[in-house]
């Protein structure tokens, strides 16, 4: 079973639901969210491994190359243009491989990129993933193909990247369950709307979370059930959740909010139909 939890904008408290989440059913926690990984500061996973992320960049041998252009013409990504020799810009190169399979003189080779990292560790018996995109790079791509790669038949929650980017069609393939956090705020409602048409066109059942509720009555609480989407549960707008927040704490230490999340997880689990 995979759980993936996402937002249609930043900062709507997708992390503070997926980590206490995972923690409250003890399951494994994947931070997907490779451009700003934060899990881990709520999680405090102990013994942590880290392993680099790369990708094949490709390297001319010039005393091979005859000029051809071939490797230049056949690149999708424009990383490779020719003047008086084949240049590559590197953070453009996707590492398809295409280039050194035109060469008809073999003289293109690849070389591993470094672009980031993950880290794997354990909060008590639960296992924790993270993905780091190094600093400057522009795919997270790989990282999170990698992090994906690493899920088997347990129960996992993957922590998203904001938005509705091709970083968040990747974490949500091959998930049996989305939980949409949005916030009851025009930006919430419209960037909501986007993450909404994004699991509906993948076909993935879904459940909404509001965060920071303070009043019932409210612009994103009525679209949901104008549109018939499930409210999973709420959060509300709480200084207590704030400081706690602040001080990297996880919200289930608290027995109140405990119950709020044990009522938002026994509601996942009436509308995915079994136990988790």
């Amino acid at each position: 079973m995979q759980i993936a939890v996402l937002s249609g904008k930043g900062g709507t408290g997708k992390t503070t639901v997926s980590t206490n989440l995972a923690k409250l059913i003890n399951v494994r926690y994947i931070d997907c969210d490779v451009e700003e990984p934060n899990g881990f500061i709520f999680l405090k996973p102990q013994d942590i491994k880290s392993k680099e992320v790369s990708i094949p960049v490709p390297y001319v041998d010039e005393d091979k190359c005859i000029h051809c252009k071939k490797c230049v013409d056949i690149c999708q990504f424009n990383a490779l243009v020719h003047t008086d020799r084949v240049i590559l810009f590197e953070k453009l190169c996707h590492g398809c491989g295409a280039c050194r399979a035109v060469c008809p003189t073999m003289a293109i080779v690849e070389k591993d990129r470094p672009i980031g990292k993950i880290e794997t560790g354990y909060s008590d018996d639960m296992e924790c993933l993270s993905g780091t995109l190094n600093v400057t790079e522009p795919m997270a791509g790989p990282i999170i193909s990698k992090l994906k790669g690493m899920i088997d038949d347990k129960t996992t929650i993957i922590d998203c990247s904001p938005g509705s980017s091709c970083n968040v069609v990747k974490p949500l393939l091959g998930v049996d369950y989305a939980i949409l956090v949005t916030e009851p705020t025009e930006f919430g409602l419209h960037d909501l709307k986007i993450a909404v048409e994004l699991v509906r066109k993948m076909k993935i059942p879904f459940g909404v979370i509001i965060n920071r509720m303070s009043q019932e009555d409210n612009a994103t609480s009525k679209y949901c059930k104008d549109d018939n989407i499930n409210i999973i549960g709420t959060i509300p707008f709480d200084r207590d959740i704030a400081v706690m927040y602040s001080k990297g704490e996880l919200l289930i230490k608290d027995e109140k909010y405990k119950k709020m999340f044990t009522d938002i997880m026994s509601n996942i689990e009436e509308a995915i139909g079994c136990s988790l």
